[in-house]
């Protein structure tokens, strides 16, 4: 799975970090840091981070390996 977040619409509320800590985290008090294409074990929770996300930040797609193998 790939992981967009949009930082100009991200207002740092921190949902996606309590729902997917092992793929969201701050850095410092407000600056989001992410991995772009967390390990596939990590699916549900980062689909529940994007859900719970009130800004509606967070945009998810398939990563280029799954894109690759689809072919």
């Amino acid at each position: 799975m790939r992981v967009v977040v949009d930082l100009n619409r991200c207002q740092s509320y921190g949902q996606c970090v309590f729902a997917a800590p092992e793929v969201f985290r701050f850095r410092g008090a407000e600056s989001l840091e992410y991995d772009h294409e967390p390990d596939p074990g990590f699916d549900r929770a980062v689909g529940r981070a994007a859900l719970a996300c009130p800004a509606q930040a967070i945009t998810l797609g398939r990563s280029a390996v799954a894109a690759g193998e689809a072919r």
